[in-house]
């Protein structure tokens, strides 16, 4: 294995996106086969978004049952955290090559549904094991970056799945055009999914999980579970309080937003399905590479002043897009807002992971992924309420958007762990 020490080159970044310090092989190696399945996830779970005028026709949806449609996607997160939970009992590896197979075969089942329930039903399944690889490509590339890189690491793997989106509105384009409709969309997305499965095969198990399973090995499987719940509670109570705040307030307050962006342009500026690859194309590229270098700037400026900053201006820009603007400005907005989006996402994701030690990483990756989904859940629920009493989603959006300073407010309660060992974090 003497070529896993050889010096990585990450050749298919720019210059200017590749990590801060020197990697491995090994590393990269890791990076893309954890980063090609968010790609497709990025791809496979922005499909109804773009799609949902007409996923909408085509399964006789009613506008105030929208958002509640994906509320019930959501509730997927409850079955993915148990799932993203037992890799800190059997490895992230072993959870990883199930999940991206399941993810697979369940997207190819969404392109079949008859009816709204085999949608919903399809969907969800696909959102189990979509949601646990999203908790756990964000614990290994926490695990197998250097310190130093960490924000880089976080950055780039949202800009993975960013790319994954852009290439789902380009696709979206020819919606119109394409076999079937929105449904050939679905059969696109799960061809890749069963490529990087078999992919899959040569990815390690993380160094750090290794040396503490090593270390467990004399106890029962569930008497390390009883124990990885009991000691997480007691040791970090205001670490993890203050975390579940930050993503919970940051899930409700933009989730609607970011998922019913695409129905927003196309019912109520008049876009059409070209327009809207037109719009996403470029503009993701640009938000892609402002989310990377956010997060090697967090590796620099420290997270939590980065963090503040990025979902603030994420708040903003988002209401803005909602507020009725058009022309020119509209395009620039949706550009910002879904870069502040992102950008946030993944610095709290990232953040989540580096003040709890490796027994509790995939756990508290799972409490916080199913937290702010599910809170995003209820949100996108009673955005069909608003939406009956508005009479439009533009307002009913920016109403949400007030619960994001609760995020502020939560991760001034959080130790920097930008530039620190994950030991030194939670010695």
């Amino acid at each position: 294995m003497s070529g896993d020490g050889a010096p990585a080159r990450f050749a298919w970044l720019p210059p200017g996106l590749r990590p801060p310090v020197a990697m491995t092989w090994r590393q990269e190696r890791v990076f893309l086969l954890v980063g090609a399945a968010a790609l497709f996830a990025g791809y496979d779970l922005n499909i109804y978004g773009l799609a949902i005028p007409q996923i909408q026709a085509s399964l006789h949806i009613p506008e105030d049952q929208v958002g509640l449609t994906v509320s019930y996607f959501r509730l997927a997160a409850l079955v993915a955290l148990l799932l993203c939970a037992s890799a800190d009992l059997i490895g992230r590896r072993r959870l990883l090559l199930v999940t991206v197979l399941g993810q697979a075969l369940a997207t190819l089942a969404t392109a079949f549904a008859d009816n709204y329930a085999q949608f919903v039903w399809a969907q969800f399944c696909t959102r189990v094991f979509g949601y646990a690889e999203e908790m756990l490509c964000f614990v290994v590339i926490a695990e197998e970056v250097a310190a130093a890189a960490r924000g880089w690491g976080s950055g780039a793997l949202s800009g993975m799945y960013y790319t994954g989106a852009g290439l789902a509105s380009l696709i979206f384009a020819a919606v119109n055009l394409l076999p079937y409709g929105w449904r050939a969309l679905y059969v696109i997305g799960a061809i890749p999914l069963f490529l990087v499965a078999y992919l899959r095969r040569r990815l390690p198990e993380t160094e750090r999980f290794v040396a503490r399973e090593d270390l467990d090995k004399t106890r029962s499987r569930f008497a390390v579970a009883i124990a990885l719940l009991r000691d997480l509670a007691r040791q970090y109570p205001g670490r993890l309080a203050a975390i579940l705040i930050a993503v919970g307030a940051f899930g409700f307050g933009a989730s609607s937003a970011s998922v019913l962006s695409a129905k927003y342009l196309q019912t109520a500026h008049g876009f059409t399905p070209g327009q809207i690859t037109l719009l996403f194309i470029p503009g993701g590229l640009i938000g892609l590479a402002l989310t990377i270098l956010t997060g090697r700037l967090s590796d620099r400026l420290g997270r939590k002043p980065v963090t503040l900053a990025v979902v603030a201006f994420a708040g903003a820009a988002f209401a803005l897009f909602y507020s009725g603007v058009g022309g020119p400005a509209l395009a620039l907005l949706w550009i910002l807002s879904f870069f502040g989006f992102f950008a946030g996402d993944a610095l709290l994701a990232g953040f989540a992971l580096e003040i709890v030690p490796t027994q509790y990483r995939a756990t508290v990756s799972g409490l916080r992924y199913l937290v702010e989904i599910l809170m995003g859940a209820v949100a996108l629920a009673l955005e069909g309420l608003l939406y009956n009493h508005f009479q439009d989603h533009g307002p009913a959006i920016q109403l949400l958007l007030a619960a994001l300073p609760l995020t502020l407010v939560a991760i001034f309660f959080l130790p920097e762990p930008a530039g620190r060992k994950l030991e030194e974090m939670t010695a």
